[in-house]
């Protein structure tokens, strides 16, 4: 097994055709049979249903798929690594975040930009669920998270400090306020966010410990629609003061404090433990910790024992 039938492999296995994969590969349909026949020979096992009209993998098919992906992308770190020593002034960084945390990436790719503007940034949606998943197949070197990460091969450096706020419309009843119990918000209509989280559990359970009914009559895919929403005059919302702070400078939302919902969020910069970390970045570790040195709390380098 190399790397050439595994790339075969999954050409045909993502074209669902072998005629197709020939066409993207630059070969013929007959070379990419025999290709992916030899594999099935070396390996003893069937990969491809070709009995479909539709190339189909087998369940020996989906396995390896797993895992030869896992090998190309190896594959192509180790050109990108190499490229790099090569050549200081060229490299990628790829980055993982959800809506969240990567609006924390924002400041800290602005730094790092200015002082690296010939690596080529990306930043993939990930769910936080998924990141150890994503570090671990090579698909990305960072990933920010809201949580302390329990996986041990995974290392967080913790970077900033946030606060959940309790937001409302400027014309809300409660506006006039600065501050309000848990319990004036019985009958308050909250607009949630529909993805489930540790801190909304938090949340849930301090209603419950104060026997306070929470009603979550509006639930939405992302936080800039929840936003424009309260905005708009609907309901109340609880979100991460990085997320509500634009709004709120701006004055279309108002920050009341609630006493008994005042929780930290620690967002945390994580990569592989045993990783050897591109030029790209290290130095993009460099502007992280520059930053918290420069600028202080709420920014923050702090690596992280395993749990």
């Amino acid at each position: 097994m190399d790397l050439f039938q595994l790339e075969t492999f999954m050409a045909v296995a993502e074209e669902r055709s072998f005629s197709r994969a020939a066409v993207r590969l630059h070969r013929t349909q007959p070379a990419v049979s025999q290709v992916i026949r030899k594999l099935e020979s070396e390996i003893e096992e069937v990969l491809l249903d070709r009995t479909a009209r539709e190339a189909t993998l087998t369940a020996a098919g989906e396995v390896l798929q797993e895992y030869a992906q896992r090998l190309l992308n190896l594959r192509g770190e180790a050109t990108t690594a190499l490229s790099e020593f090569r050549s200081l002034h060229r490299g990628r960084l790829n980055l993982a975040a959800n809506e969240y945390t990567s609006l924390y990436l924002l400041s800290v790719l602005d730094a790092f930009r200015r002082v690296s503007p010939q690596i080529k940034v990306t930043v993939q949606r990930s769910l936080a669920s998924r990141m150890s998943e994503e570090l671990m197949r090579h698909a990305v070197e960072f990933g920010v998270i809201s949580y302390r990460p329990d996986d041990p091969q995974v290392r967080s450096i913790m970077v900033y400090r946030d606060e959940l706020v309790f937001c409302l419309h400027p014309r809300h009843p409660l506006a006039r306020l600065k501050e309000v119990s848990i319990h004036q918000l019985a009958a308050e209509n909250f607009i949630a966010h529909n993805i489930p989280s540790p801190l909304r559990q938090k949340v849930v359970q301090a209603f419950r410990r104060h026997r306070t009914p929470l009603n979550m009559g509006v639930e939405l895919p992302s936080l800039e629609a929840i936003k424009r929403f309260v905005a708009m005059g609907n309901g109340v919302a609880l979100l991460p003061g990085l997320t509500a702070r634009p709004e709120i400078e701006r004055g279309e939302l108002v920050r009341l404090r609630v006493p008994e919902l005042v929780f930290e969020h620690r967002l945390r910069l994580v990569h592989r433990r045993h990783a050897t970390l591109s030029h790209a970045a290290v130095a993009f570790l460099k502007v992280v910790e520059s930053m918290a040195k420069e600028r202080g709390d709420p920014f923050h380098f702090q690596v992280e024992r395993a749990l």
